[in-house]
């Protein structure tokens, strides 16, 4: 057997329910709403016995339940907008030191000359052995040899003249 807390409730059902709905604009979350609405009226300590009043304070409390969930759900759009912006960079926050080292290679790469490049990109890159690129060359493998340690040197002046700078140890007196 209902309380006449819950028919006294259930006579504003549908009008709540079309608040709700005004609201949200979406049937179930006004049915959520209405259903929020109701549980914490129920129980509730205080309930004003006034008509007028009861009905004001059933209306603040699924606007107030609204705005709520409004707020969660804001909070919950920006946090996945943000972690969508971001989860490109946070795939290899695990792995920062590796791309560090991959785009600074790949930034002093692409400002090598492009004979340099070329023999970088085949033997350490491709994996080819130097009679493998001698032969993509069509160059001697003494020649793949010298353009090889010429390319490595000029690669590794140029990572250690750019941005990336290592910390300095500080040595503990």
């Amino acid at each position: 057997m209902k309380s006449s807390k819950h028919h006294r409730l259930e006579s504003y059902l549908q009008r709540l329910y079309g608040y709700a709905y005004s609201l949200s604009g979406d049937r179930e979350e006004a049915k959520d709403l209405v259903q929020e609405c109701s549980v914490k009226a129920l129980s509730a300590r205080e309930v004003p016995s006034d008509g007028a009043a009861y009905r004001a304070w059933l209306f603040k409390i699924l606007r107030n339940a609204f705005f709520d969930s409004h707020r969660r759900q804001v909070r919950r759009d920006n946090f996945e907008q943000l972690e969508a912006q971001n989860s490109s960079f946070m795939e290899y926050w695990d792995y920062d030191d590796r791309l560090i080292n991959v785009i600074t290679i790949k930034s002093e790469l692409s400002r090598l000359d492009r004979v340099h490049r070329e023999i970088i990109g085949l033997i350490d890159i491709s994996g080819l052995s130097y009679a493998e690129a001698a032969d993509t060359l069509e160059i001697p493998v003494g020649t793949v040899m010298s353009r090889i340690s010429r390319a490595r040197a000029a690669l590794l002046q140029a990572i250690s003249e750019g941005n990336v700078r290592a910390f300095p140890i500080k040595r503990s007196s």
